[in-house]
């Protein structure tokens, strides 16, 4: 396989990567962190195929990137007060594991939970939002590298492996997001990154750590 790079400013950019994306395929994008690799969750064959490309392990769950926070009521149930926790930090670098919904399927969660976070990027946003609103994206590296943040570190892992990288340049963070288990009570702090746990300790108050 040949993979496809173009830049995300150039005209019909994002209406090619969406159009990869309908017919199953993987394209690479930059988000406020890192580059991402995306599929739609609907497609179980997409997502299987993130998994293959990624060396993925199949007990790793696949995030969900949402255009904004209204798209949470599609995948994903709210309680007690990670509720307020959107409205301060997304969009932005912050993950959250929630009770997903029957809409999600096991191909991208086989859990009762399902991650899911609005990114900091207006390019990212645009283009999950042309994509339907909701998008399976995780790091576009294989399992165990280094998170990309240039096109070229992309295509560095995952040349001839996926179909399309969307080159947007260098991404401005290069700090994984902090991911945060609403699904407990307390909320359990799993990965620390771009949002510190001071921050969210002002939010939800007690928090445990892994």
């Amino acid at each position: 396989m040949k993979t496809e790079v173009i830049r995300a400013q150039d005209r019909g950019a994002k209406r090619r990567a969406v159009a990869v994306l309908d017919a199953g395929s993987l394209v690479a994008f930059p988000t406020d962190t890192v580059y991402g690799l995306a599929a739609y969750p609907w497609n179980q064959e997409a997502v299987q195929r993130l998994y293959h490309v990624k060396r993925r392990p199949k007990e790793l769950p696949i995030p969900l990137l949402l255009s904004d926070a209204a798209e949470i009521d599609r995948v994903a149930m709210f309680a007690g007060p990670c509720r307020d926790l959107p409205e301060r930090f997304w969009p932005g670098g912050l993950t959250l594991v929630l009770p997903k919904k029957a809409s999600v399927p096991d191909a991208v969660s086989d859990r009762p939970t399902v991650a899911v976070r609005v990114p900091d990027l207006d390019l990212t946003r645009d283009l999950i939002r042309r994509a339907g609103g909701v998008l399976a994206v995780t790091s576009a590296n294989l399992s165990g590298a280094s998170s990309p943040v240039t096109a070229q570190e992309v295509e560095a892992q995952l040349g001839g492996r996926i179909s399309l990288i969307l080159d947007g340049g260098p991404c401005q963070e290069g700090i994984p997001s902090t991911i945060l288990d609403c699904s407990v009570s307390p909320p359990l702090l799993l990965r620390r990154g771009a949002i510190s746990e001071a921050d969210l300790r002002a939010v939800v108050g007690a928090m445990r750590l892994a």
